[in-house]
């Protein structure tokens, strides 16, 4: 059973700085540490990736997985769910972006997943930890160093 985590971090910078960093997906493999590689297979109406396939580290290997992206709240909310993983069955996720008032945002990322293996529950949260902590700091430095 899938059982959804939260993590926040925040960023100085505003949250549409934020989201368009976030929602540059393409460009994942040079500032994502453990994103290697990115194939946009579909986009919107408006051009943006919808269907996306990673190649990732994870675990000490690599694994492959694709997710459809989910725009509708964009800017504010960037959502996406696991069309296909190798290790995972579910890999379901979004990231909220709220401005502070001070031209700060406060990014929140919420992650489920699921193994195809089953994992005891404290290996499980640990590796939801780590992508979400890993995910939150790459972006933070992406966005900060190109504010």
């Amino acid at each position: 059973m899938a059982e959804e985590a939260t993590e926040r971090i925040t960023v100085a910078a505003p949250p549409e700085r934020c989201f368009a960093v976030a929602d540059d997906i393409e460009r994942y493999p040079e500032w994502f540490a453990e994103i290697k590689e990115v194939t946009v297979h579909e986009r919107d109406a408006e051009g943006r990736p919808s269907l996306v396939s990673f190649r990732a580290a994870a675990f000490g290997r690599s694994t492959s997985y694709t997710l459809a992206y989910d725009l509708r709240e964009a800017p504010r909310v960037l959502g996406w769910r696991l069309v296909k993983g190798d290790i995972t069955t579910r890999l379901d996720g979004r990231y909220e972006f709220v401005g502070t008032g001070d031209g700060r945002t406060e990014v929140t990322y919420h992650l489920e997943v699921e193994f195809r293996v089953p994992l005891p529950g404290f290996i499980k949260m640990r590796a939801q930890s780590r992508i979400m902590t890993a995910a939150l700091r790459d972006l933070r430095a992406r966005v900060e160093s190109s504010a």
